[in-house]
């Protein structure tokens, strides 16, 4: 069973940065993806940044040269770092797995992720 758990979010001004942190079990194997997703009331939850198992990434158009995501394998931690947050960046953040590759056109496709965990609110102002 793959357990996930977030930390990072906070409340930051426009401009500002935050690194949200989400630390997976060591059961996830060897290939998988792992995916940052956000939701705000009232809208379908949309990915923002995903990486698997070859290290490949994919990043909404949002995100794109704002977000850089990592994962370190040996810590069994991924890391999103958000730079030049946005007001409309203001979501609760889910941080998500699963245990295969996928094609990278479904990289953000919150459906395709089995694990999830708990979330974090981002607010920027």
């Amino acid at each position: 069973h793959v357990q996930l758990v977030e930390s990072g979010g906070g409340s930051v001004q426009a401009g500002g940065s935050l690194k949200l942190t989400c630390t997976d079990s060591p059961t996830l194997g060897r290939s998988y993806c792992m995916g940052w997703f956000r939701q705000v009331p009232g809208k379908d939850r949309e990915g923002v940044a995903a990486i698997d198992s070859d290290g490949d990434t994919g990043y909404a158009d949002s995100a794109k040269g704002r977000f850089t995501i990592s994962h370190d394998r040996a810590k069994n931690t991924l890391y999103l770092q958000m730079n030049s947050l946005k007001p409309e960046d203001t979501a609760y953040c889910y941080c998500a797995a699963d245990g295969s590759r996928l094609p990278p056109s479904q990289l953000l496709l919150s459906k395709k992720y089995t694990y999830w965990g708990q979330g974090t609110q981002v607010t920027v102002s």
